[in-house]
């Protein structure tokens, strides 16, 4: 089947074709380090790993670059607050940034480049508009880029510049020759970071970073460019202005936006209070849970973080594991199976452009399939269909999890490493559950259900489920 990707360009789906044969080149906008991240940028990431790999598994050479944006006004407001030097709020964020993203297992990119260590190839590229005409420098060191330059600016957000620029504000910048210009170049204050230039000492506008750092490694065309919708306007758009101004020529094939994270079905925005970091989510729930989480719907969609549905994730990821446990502890085999029917499903869907949710829709019917086969079996041997059958479903359960980077982890250690997280964020003592479900099954014996029951409402209020089986019974933490 076709890989097929909604172009937000179009506004559409469309065949992938790569400029070049067998290669694809994608650029993603990452974070700016001023601060921790939150569950909204762990969505664009976690969304655009998923892309990668999938891009890999067709067996693409693939370039992504994802940068870092680490000079910024909100950087500089930082160190000014803080005290700090801005290069240590980059590094020390970066840093974090990096290992919450390991956490939720993404891979690296091929190439993760620093706005700072681009200046050279970014006046480069001012200097190149302006002598263009597409540009111009004002005096006391600003240079702007004039939209009016560009007759196609508002091609991708599907705005006139026309009516925005009826809606703009009395109050503008009176160096623009339109209000709508965007900044390439600003003079630095006082105290602040910058860099020599043809027009002053300072430092670039944030849009340009893009367009420079994406042109030094993927070319003046590329093929995928990503991001969050938030970034469609302005960042985008000025993106498309600046870069086709500049080289007279497509800018970006696809367009690929994913959707927002709310919060309790409301916006999440400081104003509220309710912007959630990464770093909290990872302190409360296993790491797959949130991965799982973030591609449980179609990633265009909103998704929307509560209590609720974590909890329902959680237990959707250990009904997997539990099924992979089943399989594992049958002894059946699941390596060198040719691919099956749930692997045929998850490859339609992610060919549709990358309906995660529908893959792993996918992995839940072939879930709930093999467990009636073995249930059928009643405790005899399974036969050599049911074993072939039992252990395709399971290999293509494992193919699935390298393109959603979720159920990787053996059963046994994922059940075991739930149990400590669940140990160390709720101070629940491992000895005392297990002495509990010693004297709920003496209890049982003793004909004592009331004790017995009583027992296991104490431990659900735990949140501690019981599996009762013919060796014994065995706990999770959910």
């Amino acid at each position: 089947m076709t890989l097929r990707v909604y172009n937000t360009l179009k506004g559409d789906k469309e065949d992938f074709i790569p400029i070049q044969k067998d290669k694809v080149t994608m650029y993603v906008c990452g974070p700016t380090v001023y601060d921790t991240s939150h569950i909204g940028h762990a969505r664009s990431v976690v969304v655009f790993d998923m892309i990668y790999r999938w891009l890999m598994k067709h067996e693409y050479e693939v370039c992504y670059v994802r940068n870092f944006t680490d000079v910024d006004d909100k950087i500089i407001n930082k160190a000014n607050e803080t005290g700090e030097e801005c290069l240590a709020i980059t590094e020390k964020y970066i840093k974090e940034f990096h290992d919450e993203m390991d956490a939720l297992n993404v891979l690296r990119p091929t190439i993760e480049p620093k706005a700072t260590e681009h200046i050279t190839h970014i006046i480069k590229f001012i200097q190149q508009l302006i002598e263009s005409g597409k540009a111009y420098h004002v005096g006391g060191g600003d240079v702007y880029f004039s939209i009016d330059s560009f007759d196609e600016y508002g091609k991708l957000s599907g705005r006139n510049p026309d009516d925005m620029r009826a809606g703009a504000r009395i109050a503008v910048d009176e160096k623009k020759r339109n209000p709508l210009d965007f900044t390439l170049w600003k003079p630095a204050k006082e105290g602040e970071p910058y860099w020599e230039s043809p027009w002053g000492n300072g430092r670039p506008g944030w849009h340009i970073e893009c367009s420079a750092m994406s042109h030094e490694y993927l070319g003046k065309s590329f093929d995928i460019h990503g991001g969050g919708k938030d970034l469609i306007f302005p960042h985008h758009e000025n993106e498309i202005a600046q870069s086709e101004a500049a080289f007279n020529q497509l800018y970006v094939k696809y367009w690929i936006h994913n959707g927002f994270v709310d919060i309790n079905n409301e916006k999440m925005s400081k104003s509220l209070g309710n912007f959630t970091m990464i770093k909290e989510v990872l302190e409360k729930y296993f790491p797959e849970v949130i991965r799982m989480f973030l591609l449980s719907k179609h990633y265009r969609s909103p998704i929307d973080y509560n209590e609720d549905s974590m909890k329902e994730v959680s237990t959707g990821l250990d009904r997997i594991y539990a099924f992979l446990e089943r399989i594992q502890a049958a002894g059946i085999q699941a390596e060198g199976v040719d691919p099956g029917p749930t692997w045929q499903d998850f490859a339609e869907a992610m060919d549709d452009d990358f309906n995660s949710a529908r893959g792993i829709a996918a992995v839940f019917e072939t879930v709930k399939k093999g467990n009636k086969l073995m249930d059928d079996a009643a405790g005899e041997a399974l036969n050599d269909a049911d074993v072939r059958t039992l252990g395709q479903m399971a290999n293509d359960i494992k193919e699935i999890s390298g393109i959603l980077g979720i159920f990787l982890l053996d059963p046994t250690e994922y059940f075991r490493t739930k149990k400590e997280k669940g140990m160390a964020a709720d101070a629940i003592d491992p000895q005392q559950i297990d002495a509990l479900i010693e004297e709920r099954a003496q209890a049982r014996k003793d004909k004592n259900f009331a004790r017995a029951d009583e027992i296991r409402d104490q431990l659900q209020a735990m949140n501690i489920t019981l599996e009762d089986g013919p060796g014994g019974t065995t706990w999770k933490f959910e």
